[in-house]
């Protein structure tokens, strides 16, 4: 496949941002488009959706010798400390292929803890996740509670000078990787965020135990999880608290902004699919191409991937400058999922039956995307809060 960077698809970066964006071009398509089709045979075969380890060391030791390691990490462990600007690009690089890769760490949990991890919990766990050592996850939904934080049930109570946790949550990814979870909890009376409490619990923490685990479509999978009088002493309690829902927004933020830029790059990769099908594939002796239908649908595919990549270039640089992006981050989650998932599945259609195929990323893109539109935070929850902060606005 043929490098494909669109005008102005890295314009606004720094010269030394564009190098590294570049970069990352050249290893998606030299290191990971090649194992696509191992990737797509394992995951039809339902095999797990996954890298083997003979698979995915070499691409660990590649991106330590580009440097392709804790791009947005401070330097003070060691990082890049890239700006959300120049990261989101990467991440729409990224998205252009179905080979289950992120550079380490991912990222979201890494901005988490770097807003209010203290001293020790900076050196015992941020550094190791930081520097690739260590992985983490974070729950925060429980069952029945949906995106309502109001739901939330899971509960720490003091306890001399440990805090004891009980409670359930669901959906949540990367566990059996993780050597700690960022876990969400109640300590307070308050009925949405009010009283909500971050805390870190190690994995081989007695009384946490990972439930079941969920087969996603895409090829993902989730974990339910139960904390039963898990003990946790209070050096784990995460930032301020009672305070913990505005480091987990910060969090969410930063995932809705990757998410948007993943997006982007899934929705390339179909629209440069349809277009190198189209102008091959000849029906009823007249190409693909030169059809209305098929050049409406690549030309409403570029023009929302351009707004797409604006939308998130603009919160990026609004977040890096400290301002709340709430309003943004959730336009960015159903615009970017909603387009997305628009052009992949034009893209299939323009196929025909080989777009149906698993030989095909098209598929599992499209199933990629359609999770999207759930986790952190369904589109109709997104939806409902855009408009009560517009109607605020308007007083």
């Amino acid at each position: 496949m043929s490098t494909i960077i669109e005008p102005g698809a890295g314009a606004d970066l720094a010269e030394e941002h564009r190098m590294v964006r570049d970069l990352v071009v050249r290893f998606v398509e030299r290191d990971l488009m090649p194992l696509e089709p191992a990737v797509l045979a394992r995951e039809a075969r339902g095999e797990r959706y996954a890298l083997t380890p003979e698979e995915e060391g070499p691409l660990l030791a590649k991106c330590k010798e580009l440097g392709l390691w804790g791009l947005d990490v401070p330097e003070e462990f060691g990082g890049a400390d890239l700006p959300l600007a120049a990261l989101m690009a990467i991440e729409e690089e990224m998205g252009r292929t179905v080979t289950p890769f992120v550079f380490p760490p991912d990222s979201p949990n890494l901005h988490m803890l770097l807003a209010v991890a203290n001293a020790e919990q900076r050196e015992k766990y941020l550094r190791p996740y930081a520097t690739g050592e260590a992985r983490s996850s974070i729950a925060i939904s429980e069952p029945g509670a949906g995106g309502d934080p109001a739901g939330m049930t899971t509960r720490a109570v003091k306890d001399g000078s440990d805090w004891v946790i009980n409670g359930r949550k669901i959906w949540v990814s990367g566990v059996p990787r993780a050597d700690f979870v960022i876990v969400m909890a109640r300590t307070g009376e308050g009925k949405r965020e009010e009283g909500m409490t971050a805390f870190i619990v190690e994995r081989d923490q007695k009384g946490f135990i990972i439930e079941r685990e969920i087969a996603m479509i895409g090829g993902r999978r989730t974990y339910e999880l139960v904390f039963e009088d898990c003990r946790v002493p209070e050096s784990r309690v995460l930032g301020e608290l009672g305070k913990g829902y505005a480091p987990m927004q910060l969090r969410l933020n930063v995932r809705r902004l990757q998410m948007g830029a993943r997006c982007t790059g899934i929705a390339r990769r179909a629209l440069a699919m349809m277009c190198e099908h189209a102008k091959q594939r000849v029906t009823f002796g007249v190409k693909l191409a030169d059809r209305q239908a098929i050049q409406w649908w690549i030309a409403d595919a570029a023009t929302r991937i351009h707004i797409c990549r604006l939308m998130v270039r603009d919160a990026a640089a609004k977040l890096d400058a400290g301002a709340d992006v709430r309003n943004e981050a959730s336009m960015i989650k159903v615009f970017g999922t909603e387009m997305a998932q628009s052009v992949v599945d034009n893209a299939m259609q323009c196929f025909g039956a080989m777009g149906m195929t698993k030989e095909l990323p098209l598929q599992l893109l499209a199933q990629q995307v359609r999770v999207m539109r759930i986790y952190e935070g369904p589109s109709e929850v997104h939806r409902m809060a855009i408009a009560r902060r517009v109607l605020k606005a308007h007083g």
